[in-house]
């Protein structure tokens, strides 16, 4: 019968120079023992699933009846919600068990559209591995994969080099440089300041069937702000919902993950391993691993930026490609807006093509994420 580790009561595993070496071993090799992924299928539950997780009630992704007079005839699935298809693009990594793993960011690029009942299948690999010396844990690793999508023709729909950072969590907890002032702080926000959230939801605008013509768009022209949050740690289980999670597992398959792979399992409390992703839910926990609290998922973020672009660009646009880079966690309590303005017009290989700039940051004024995109749209002519 397996067994699961015993762990220290009073620090986490360490990186090493092994591990880093046994790491290294992989990159360029494809990776075959892969993960069971939350969706095999863009089912029209699990697009509304996704898509409801991230706060986008587009009907072009959860109104059959919409849908069926758009370009596509069909429900069309949300740019991120192939998220829910990988687990590597998603953050689960290889080796350094133990070792606490940060999403990070992701560079998209989307070749077709998923519609209402294709089937996805991945190809992924370790890309590489890059070190740095970061405020929040001192040194730290950049772990890239990149991921391949395909329908059940065989079409790639889309690819992707995500990341994650490996860092070292009892650095993470006394180096205090990041989140000393942040951790575990409550800022109750005033009715006054509710409203002002609140009137930029009513204000939302989805572009939908109005086209956004190429011809119309001008160059340092501003999109709408977007809100999200304030956060709650039931707004990160709604994300979690719909995307699947990391290592989200119960009962026997909780046992039979962590008999597998010993370091994943962090214990709690009462001296069980449970899964190192409830730094989303379980502020104690977060705090240990030097986070400010308990804070929203990494591709969460990305697809709030996505939800953006797609909401500016209507029905007959398409994202072609997408860039996010996560800056700092947003733990609960924190508000996010979303900025963005047109960079470039061009046209490349037939295509109208418009280059964005996006800029996610908190009400205190913290940069939380730093976008750019490329979007294709009708012209005219």
């Amino acid at each position: 019968m397996a067994t699961i580790a015993a762990e220290s009561t009073n620090k986490f595993p360490k990186i090493t120079e092994a591990g880093l070496d046994d790491l290294r071993k992989r990159i360029g090799i494809a990776i075959t023992d892969t993960v069971e992924p939350w969706n095999y299928e863009a089912t029209r539950d699990g697009i509304r699933h996704y898509a409801h997780g991230i706060g986008d009630d587009n009907p072009l992704w959860c109104d059959p009846a919409y849908a069926a007079k758009s370009p596509y005839g069909e429900i069309v699935a949300l740019p991120s919600f192939l998220f829910s298809t990988s687990r590597i693009v998603s953050g689960y990594c290889g080796g350094l068990a133990g070792v606490h793993a940060m999403w990070a960011g992701a560079d998209w690029t989307w070749h077709k559209p998923v519609l209402r009942g294709d089937t996805i299948s991945t190809q992924a690999y370790l890309k590489d591995l890059i070190e740095h010396q970061t405020r929040f844990a001192g040194r730290s690793f950049q772990q890239i994969y990149h991921t391949d999508f395909f329908n059940q023709h065989g079409d790639k729909v889309a690819e992707c080099d995500s990341w994650v950072f490996r860092t070292d969590r009892d650095e993470a907890r006394e180096r205090g440089t990041k989140y000393t002032e942040a951790r575990g702080r409550v800022e109750p926000f005033t009715e006054e300041q509710l409203q002002e959230f609140y009137k930029l939801y009513e204000a939302e605008e989805i572009r939908g069937s109005t086209p956004r013509y190429w011809e119309d768009v001008k160059e340092g022209e501003a999109l709408p702000r977007m809100m999200k949050g304030p956060m709650t740690v039931t707004g990160f289980i709604g994300y979690a919902q719909g995307w699947g999670g990391l290592y989200i597992r119960t009962n026997k398959i909780a046992y039979k993950m962590f008999a597998k792979h010993p370091g994943l399992g962090i214990r709690n409390r009462f001296n069980v391993p449970d899964c190192p992703e409830r730094v989303h839910w379980d502020e104690p926990f977060a705090l240990e691993v030097g986070a400010p609290g308990a804070y929203d998922y990494g591709p969460e973020r990305c697809s709030w930026l996505t939800h953006h672009l797609t909401n500016w660009i209507g029905d007959k646009g398409f994202l072609r490609q997408s860039k996010c880079q996560i800056r700092r966690h947003n733990p609960d309590g924190d508000a996010v807006f979303i900025d963005g303005s047109v960079t470039r017009k061009f046209q490349q290989d037939g295509r109208n093509l418009v280059e964005l700039s996006q800029l996610a940051t908190t009400h205190r004024g913290e940069t939380s994420a730093i976008g750019s995109a490329i979007v294709e749209l009708p012209s005219r002519s």
